[in-house]
Formats: structure tokens, C-alpha cells, sequence
């Protein structure tokens, strides 16, 4: 099977309930759906994720680039988001990990994703852990 990327990897995962997108690369995706903050579209990105007791972590890394990704941006004007995993789908809130709660949540991340570290030298920003929970 050939590595999945952007709009096929959403079709994919979106066609098979996840049985092809959530297994990535060695480790394991989510759909986040945002609301453009200027478009009002929705916006579905595949991310990495772990799960942090009933919520979702997933990064904002961008790969390290200067600005922080769109979806991100999206989620700071509209915390409300629709998640997948796998099959299961559900709305959640989405919020930037407190201080005192990213180095755990990082670590965590970087445990199933060690390129985490590499990208924050390469960017003056702090690529921020986006919890994600869920709403009943």
C-alpha cells in the first residue's frame, strides 16, 4: 500500500471507516474537521493523535514552518470540531494545552511521532498541543 497524503488520505480513511489512513506511517491518524475562520467551509485534516485519558492530542507542527497551520488557526476562532477515528465520529472542543499540562502531552507525542522534536528547533514558535474533547 502506498503512503497516503492530504485529500486521499481524508477520502480514504473517510471511505473505509479508517481500515485505510489510521495506520500512518507507523503510527496512527485522526480526521480533525474545522470551520474556515474566513471561509466558513469545512476543512478536514488527517493528523497524528494519541489519546490522553477521554480526550485527543494532536500537534500543530506544520513540519516546523514559521506559522502555525490553517486548521489551527481555524480552531482559535471556532473550538468547535468534528472528529474521526476510525469509525467512531463525534464533536468535540478544542483547546491548546495549558503550560503546565504540554510537557506531558509532548512527550507523549513525540513517543509516537519523534519528529516532533526536530521540527520545534527549526521554528522560533512554540508548536502547540491541541487537546480535543469530546462532547456529549
Amino acid at each position: 500500500m502506498h503512503m497516503l497524503f492530504g485529500k486521499e488520505h481524508v477520502q480514504r480513511y473517510q471511505e473505509t471507516d479508517g481500515a485505510e489512513g489510521h495506520e500512518w506511517n507507523g503510527t496512527t491518524t485522526l480526521l480533525l474537521t474545522t470551520t474556515g475562520r474566513r471561509s466558513g467551509k469545512k476543512y478536514t485534516t488527517p493528523l497524528i493523535y494519541q489519546r490522553h485519558g477521554d480526550s485527543f492530542l494532536v500537534v500543530a507542527s506544520k513540519g516546523g514552518d514559521p506559522r502555525h497551520p490553517e486548521w489551527y488557526l481555524n480552531l482559535q476562532a471556532d473550538p468547535e470540531v468534528e472528529v474521526q477515528v476510525k469509525d467512531e465520529k463525534f464533536r468535540a472542543r478544542a483547546h491548546t494545552a495549558l503550560p503546565e499540562e504540554k510537557p506531558e502531552m509532548w512527550r507523549m507525542m513525540t513517543r509516537v511521532w519523534p519528529d516532533y522534536d526536530t521540527y520545534q528547533t527549526k521554528t522560533d514558535r512554540e508548536i502547540p498541543v491541541v487537546v480535543l474533547e469530546r462532547l456529549s
